[in-house]
């Protein structure tokens, strides 16, 4: 096989971890004798065994040999080994302690922690590493953690339905379901997969809505909303102290069980800026915007938006309010139940 075939297989392990790993980035490791795979992992949960030693371990467990056969095999890994002590020792030195003599990597890591550090510890040590195998790929699988490092902000999704004219909602502010029930299940698995759920104060007081994971198996997110002077029900279900919540507002901050109330001090052009950064020092890696249209909107005349996944039913409304507008590369075009399902990035500069 050639090592992008033992890459791809990598990469497919890694997204095993999906929703589990955060603030980690998803990471897969596969080991390789003489053309043949003997061990694999992924790093499955945040705090526990990176990939590397997942993989290791079931070497050790599957083969008497197993020592002598890791000195003679090749560790294919998503992302660069760790060469610091966090949660878990460093993977870069457990390599070296079993002498494995030739690493494949994916790409580098841009952590401060790591940044190419982990590479040269495995190089002084003797062991041939290569670089860059399906570099595209790996950094495509980590760009909510690469996002955060880069840029200290979650990596923004924005999500919404809309009428085949064009319409987000009906006028008169009463909640309306506009897509099939394919599409809600659908949104429920991104929910499972991402770290916080954002909506703006409109939506959470018509919707009410809970902002987990119902529909299928799955861990609930965070969530988020903004209510500027906090006037949203008590008995309303964002404030039930059932998941970790964010409230931007304008009067306190403060926590209350499970609700953490940030305060903003300015409700104007700047407001996206201070909630990312604020979601970023909570270790929110990643963040679905539900609504509502002017919510989304403000992201989005700011420029700060990764990604918008956008639901066209073809119900019609005639009248009511506008959905957002928005400008970028259409990169996929899916059908999902009665809904086409659009898949949208910025345009690039």
């Amino acid at each position: 096989m050639l090592p992008e075939n033992y890459m791809q297989r990598v990469i497919n392990l890694a997204q095993l971890g999906a929703g589990n790993v955060s603030p980690n980035p998803m990471v897969g490791a596969v080991i390789v004798h003489q053309g043949r795979i003997i061990g694999e992992g992924y790093h499955q949960k945040y705090g526990e065994a990176h990939a590397e030693v997942n993989a290791i371990n079931s070497v050790l467990q599957q083969y008497p040999d197993a020592q002598i056969l890791l000195q003679q095999s090749t560790i294919y890994v998503s992302l660069e080994p760790c060469s610091h002590y966090g949660k878990t020792p460093p993977c870069a030195l457990l390599i070296i302690k079993y002498k494995i003599p030739k690493v494949v990597i994916g790409c580098t890591d841009p952590n401060p922690s790591v940044s190419g550090q982990g590479i040269v510890l495995l190089k002084n040590a003797g062991i041939e590493v290569i670089v860059g195998v399906l570099a595209q790929a790996c950094m495509a699988l980590n760009k909510r953690f690469f996002t955060s490092i880069t840029q200290q902000r979650p990596y923004v999704i924005l999500k919404w339905a809309q009428t085949a004219d064009g319409f987000f909602a009906p006028a008169n502010g009463q909640q309306h379901w506009i897509t099939s029930a394919p599409a809600k299940t659908l949104v429920h698995k991104w929910r499972a997969e991402e770290d916080c759920i954002l909506v703006g104060t409109h939506t959470a007081k018509i919707d009410n809505p809970q902002l987990n994971v119902r529909l299928l198996a799955g861990r609930n997110p965070k969530r988020a909303f903004i209510d500027r002077d906090l006037s949203l029900p008590k008995d309303f279900f964002l404030l039930d102290n059932s998941q970790e919540t964010f409230v931007f507002n304008s009067q306190k901050t403060t926590i209350q069980g499970n609700t953490k109330y940030i305060a903003i001090e300015e409700f104007d052009y700047l407001l996206p800026q201070y909630i990312l950064y604020q979601l970023y020092l909570n270790d929110v890696q990643s963040l679905i915007i539900e609504g509502g249209a002017k919510t989304l909107q403000t992201f989005i005349d700011t420029g700060l938006w990764d990604e918008a996944r956008v639901f066209t039913s073809a119900k019609n409304l005639s009248a009511g309010i506008k959905a957002p507008h928005i400008k970028g590369n259409t990169v996929s075009v899916d059908t999902v139940g009665n809904d086409e399902l659009k898949i949208i990035i910025p345009l690039k500069n």
